[in-house]
């Protein structure tokens, strides 16, 4: 028995901390002669994020047909590749990214071209942590960018986060020559369906400096979890179509968030047949509602502390109404404290900055973590 322990000991010394798919082919690369660096579609590494596989172009967020069925604002917006992302495992000491963006307009006045249209790189450390790596700055509409180099040698697995209000129509992943470029592979069957998120600008990952500072996408670090960032800026509005087709994906959780964008009349008239919809398809799957944001500048304007109280008292009555009901998986998430309350966690008293973001993802991971708990 003490052999085999020291066996099993080796093992987990020299094994790596995570396991790979095959090496992708390199004559599947395109090569650029000059420099030699081998460009890798990272399509063939297999998207996460996406919902849905029938989509119109690549990188969709929405499948095709929603374009009949959805508000036209909310299919444009569907087409922003907002917490699309993927994992490879590479020996590369050097990483470069080539990506074209969808709309010229790589920025907007109160959030960075990094968020807006870039990328975003970590690496998973030797403790099994995600550690920031590299973010890919856009310069046009085509950017070639080295986002890293100086790496440690040995395998590593890499996690990209694409842009958050941009669409993209390519991105690839440039290795020097001689670099192996490995799928990642699946997560843990316990984690493999994901949390996805309905909501607004704020989930869509307003106004984070890098598309991996949103608190979506925070979250998918820490809880190792698969997520779908279902986002509309301006436009989560408890649609009744958005409610079908969440019912067609499978998921640990639902997260409504779509209060920044509705009124108190609204929430009243919306919340209840919109969950009642959802649990058509999903009878069983915990949904948590969340409150509001409390303004950042609330307390020094009292019409946005009246819009936040008047949407929390209906939508509090709509769970509550929903619970009597029999509804044994509904859960409510309180927006007090969603950004702090110190004022300081937004760029304009509402779309959080980079601050604002941790500080929702640390208030969501305590609503999520009893929710996804292995039940006993």
């Amino acid at each position: 028995m003490k052999r085999l322990a020291a066996l099993l000991l080796g093992l987990a010394i020299i094994l790596p901390l995570f396991a790979a798919g095959p090496v992708i082919d390199p004559s599947t690369a395109k090569v650029d002669a000059a420099t030699g660096i081998h460009w890798y579609d990272i399509r063939t590494l297999g998207v996460e994020g996406q919902g849905w596989t029938d989509t119109k172009a690549p990188f969709d967020r929405l499948p095709a047909k929603a374009e009949k069925t959805a508000r036209p604002p909310v299919w444009g917006l569907s087409r922003n590749s907002a917490g699309l992302c993927v994992r490879f495992v590479t020996d590369a000491t050097t990483i470069h990214a080539r990506w074209t963006v969808t709309s010229k307009n790589l920025a907007m006045p109160h959030m960075p071209a990094t968020g807006v249209s870039g990328l975003d790189l970590y690496v998973k450390t030797a403790g099994g942590k995600w550690q920031w790596v590299a973010v890919g700055r856009p310069s046009a509409e085509t950017t070639t960018a080295q986002l890293a180099s100086g790496l440690a040698a040995g395998e590593k697995e890499y996690l990209l986060y694409l842009p958050l209000y941009n669409g993209v129509s390519s991105v690839e992943i440039g290795l020097p020559k001689g670099s192996t470029l490995k799928k990642a592979d699946a997560r843990p069957v316990d984690k493999l369906a994901p949390i996805i998120f309905y909501g607004t600008s704020i989930t869509q990952g307003g106004c984070a400096s890098r598309p991996g500072m949103v608190h979506t996408a925070i979250l998918g670090r820490r809880l190792d979890r698969p997520v779908i960032n279902l986002g509309f800026s301006g436009n989560g509005t408890l649609d009744m179509d958005i409610a079908a087709l969440l019912g067609e994906v499978d998921a640990a959780v639902y997260v409504l968030d779509c209060l920044p964008n509705l009124n108190a009349a609204q929430v009243a008239e919306r919340t209840e047949p919109f969950v009642k919809a959802l649990r058509k398809a999903k009878p069983t799957t915990p949904i948590l509602l969340v409150e509001d944001r409390t303004y950042a500048n609330a307390p020094a304007l009292p019409a946005l502390l009246k819009r936040n109280t008047e949407s929390r008292v209906v939508y509090k009555k709509a769970f509550d109404s929903l619970i009597a009901d029999g509804d044994k998986n509904l859960f409510y998430l309180t927006g007090d404290k969603l950004i702090g309350d110190d004022g300081e966690g937004t760029v304009d008293g509402s779309h959080p900055t980079d601050l604002g973001f941790m500080r929702q993802a640390d208030a969501f991971a305590e609503a999520l973590g009893p929710i996804l708990a292995p039940k006993k």
